[in-house]
């Protein structure tokens, strides 16, 4: 990689972030940038679990300045998902890359660096470079805290720390659909959480929403999400999943704590949707103009009783469909009057964002729930998951 001349193949560098110790990306990516490119500068910054700021990764992690996430040069770049050119003199510049995997937003690579260098061919190659930044960052998670150190902003309680780590992460992109999903209150979840796994013909989602507070959610949110990933990934259909979920909760609680979950299996080849609906999770489409619940028949949340039997819903998504999941902690949770959330100030909050992406319409969600509540330290967990159906071109199917 070489923001001045692309003449220098990216699969280098990417076997030189490969070869990196974990917990030294950081600086071997300055080391090349500054080789390859004249960077002077280079700083990585991580998005912290709440979505509101964005943090340096440094020796301490606590040692730098965080920024916001939302406005500047650097929150633009995060939110917008497009390289940022902030000149600096007429020398120099510094551009704000954003660091994503797949489609889940991990932060921003701001590398300062001669003028020249900020030209439309080189910030193409520094993109290639944070994406390839962004790869290593999320492999090298399992080998060090650095990088999961430097994403909080103050000490996450054990129960988010366990959801935290639960998590497949907060969007997922792929040509058929795009998600975004976000957690809150971030430093102090317990029982929601939201799950995907996608192959070459099916995608898999799941939003959870375990009774209780604290560890004893998480402790339930645990057990549901690794049984229902241990009955998708036996082969069976969507409702033996709900099915055996159910049986490995009342086993383990006894009918005492139970699950509310929604699970839903896109074909993509044809947007049709299987649906079991067990419990409180709640569905709404945007079609056009136009936001409606999808009414699914709602059956037993998992574990309440031994032996349930689960049935499948169809339903069938288009291009361009949005599709919203929330939690208990979205719909139910009341203002200081008294007043409900809803479905009426959701459809607001989907209206007020129409082209926005999905993760930033989940975070938008979130946003309109807080400032409804009063305050970011809301008495119940929620969580939004947006998916937008693009569909499957027929000459790839």
């Amino acid at each position: 990689m070489n923001a001045v001349s692309t003449s220098e193949p990216l699969p280098s560098v990417e076997s030189e972030l490969r070869s990196a110790p974990p917990n030294a990306l950081v600086e071997t990516a300055r080391r090349l940038l500054a080789d390859r490119a004249r960077a002077q500068d280079a700083t990585l910054l991580l998005a912290d679990y709440g979505l509101r700021v964005l943090r340096p990764v440094t020796p301490p992690p606590d040692s730098g300045d965080p920024l916001s996430a939302y406005d500047g040069p650097a929150g633009r770049a995060f939110t917008a998902q497009t390289p940022v050119v902030e000149p600096a003199d007429e020398d120099t510049a510094t551009v704000h890359l954003p660091v994503t995997v797949r489609g889940d937003r991990l932060g921003i690579l701001s590398v300062r660096l001669p003028a020249a260098g900020a030209d439309p061919a080189g910030v193409l190659a520094l993109t290639e470079f944070a994406t390839a930044l962004g790869h290593e960052i999320a492999a090298a998670e399992r080998d060090t805290d650095l990088y999961l150190l430097a994403r909080r902003t103050r000490r996450l309680t054990l129960a988010a720390e366990m959801q935290w780590q639960l998590l497949p992460g907060r969007g997922c992109d792929r040509p058929e659909f795009v998600i975004g999903a976000h957690l809150e209150p971030a430093y102090t979840v317990g029982g929601d959480n939201f799950d995907w796994s996608t192959d070459g013909s099916r995608l898999t989602l799941s939003v959870t929403d375990g009774m209780g507070r604290g560890i004893d959610a998480s402790l339930l949110t645990s057990v549901t999400v690794g049984a229902l990933r241990n009955a998708r990934r036996a082969g069976v259909g969507l409702a033996d999943q709900a099915r055996l979920a159910d049986q490995a909760v009342y086993a383990q609680f006894g009918g005492k704590a139970y699950a509310s979950t929604l699970l839903l299996r896109f074909d993509l080849a044809t947007g049709t949707v299987h649906a079991v609906d067990a419990g409180s999770p709640r569905l709404y489409r945007r079609r056009g103009d136009t936001v409606r619940q999808i009414e699914l028949e709602a059956q037993l949340p998992l574990g309440m009783f031994e032996e349930t039997a689960y049935e499948e819903q169809i339903f069938t998504v288009r291009p361009g469909d949005r599709l919203v999941a929330v939690s208990t902690g979205v719909h139910g949770t009341r203002s200081p009057e008294g007043v409900l959330f809803g479905e009426d100030a959701l459809r607001r909050a989907l209206d007020a964002a129409p082209t926005q992406s999905p993760q930033e319409v989940a975070r938008s969600v979130v946003a309109s729930l807080v400032e409804h509540f009063g305050s970011t330290d809301l008495t119940a967990d929620a969580a939004v998951v947006c998916l937008d159906w693009n569909g499957r071109d027929p000459a790839t199917s």
